[in-house]
């Protein structure tokens, strides 16, 4: 089972401050998002607000067709996993029987086995953990729940590398077997972007982007060659990086090649390459691209 999402109009404001503003969006169900964005974006606002932990300023959330605020059979079905946990003052044991009786897709077997493979103790308060194993706790609650919405807001950031990829392979093995709707709000692009169906971008509480992973990953190209040539190549194009070494220039791109483009380039003697979806939101969110 998975939950469909649709923002409208949304905006989220802290007194004077906007966190995000006026932002519709739709998550079709059953598919995994990657939501990206630099510190102060929106993104945990709007995940919250979607979670109805907290009111809209303006605008609506609908979750799998209702509003989420107060409504129990569709929060019920939503899982957000903040950096801070969010665990009540019990025992792992305890915060796991807790998210059992809360949630009612819960794997106790799935929620065992990766208690063993991130070596929680159960015997333990969330205050007493180390930030990785608060994290691998929230990163048990999240999978082991099976919301049709599941959300993960840098909840996972706290654990090692090992931890983290344990965390991806469990996330994709369990998602085959049981789809649901999945959002992973990370700044560890490069890591994560192989987990990714779709992916919005967040800029100043604004949307930016809302692309299908791989068409946003073949839109991206670089060009590198000598500096007269790649000028001319790139002239029309949407230019969004520049690095320059002697006469050799070397241009990011973001945007549909026209046709003959590859050609021209061999014949030309540049080089075209692809660009890492990290090195391509770096490139979108920085001061000069903003619009």
């Amino acid at each position: 089972m998975s939950f469909a999402v649709e923002v409208r109009d949304l905006t989220v404001r802290y007194g004077r401050a906007t966190a995000v503003d006026n932002v519709s969006l739709r998550l079709e169900p059953g598919v995994v998002y990657g939501l990206l964005g630099r510190n102060g974006a929106g993104k945990t606002s709007l995940l919250s607000t979607i979670a109805a932990f907290q009111r809209a300023s303006s605008g609506s959330v609908l979750v799998d067709g209702e509003d989420p605020y107060e409504n129990a059979r569709v929060m019920a079905g939503i899982a957000l996993v903040r950096e801070g946990g969010d665990f009540p003052e019990e025992k792992v044991r305890g915060v796991l029987d807790f998210a059992a009786r809360l949630r009612p897709h819960w794997s106790a077997e799935l929620a065992a086995e990766l208690v063993d493979r991130f070596e929680l103790p159960l015997d333990k308060k969330p205050t007493q953990l180390s930030r990785g194993k608060r994290s691998a706790l929230g990163v048990v609650v999240g999978l082991a729940s099976r919301a049709p919405l599941t959300m993960f807001d840098e909840a996972y950031l706290g654990l090692d590398a090992p931890s983290r990829y344990a965390f991806y392979d469990a996330l994709l093995a369990d998602y085959a077997a049981h789809p649901r709707t999945i959002v992973l709000s990370s700044h560890l692009i490069e890591e994560v972007e192989r987990l990714f169906e779709r992916v919005i971008i967040l800029d100043q509480g604004t949307v930016l982007l809302e692309e299908d992973a791989e068409d946003l990953r073949s839109r991206g190209r670089t060009v590198t060659g000598p500096q007269d040539e790649v000028e001319a190549f790139v002239t029309g194009l949407r230019v969004v990086g520049r690095a320059q070494l002697g006469r050799t220039l070397q241009v990011t791109v973001v945007g549909d090649l026209p046709p003959g483009a590859e050609q021209r380039a061999v014949e030309a003697g540049l080089e075209l390459g692809s660009v890492p979806l990290q090195d391509l939101f770096v490139h979108l969110t920085s001061k000069g691209e903003r619009r």
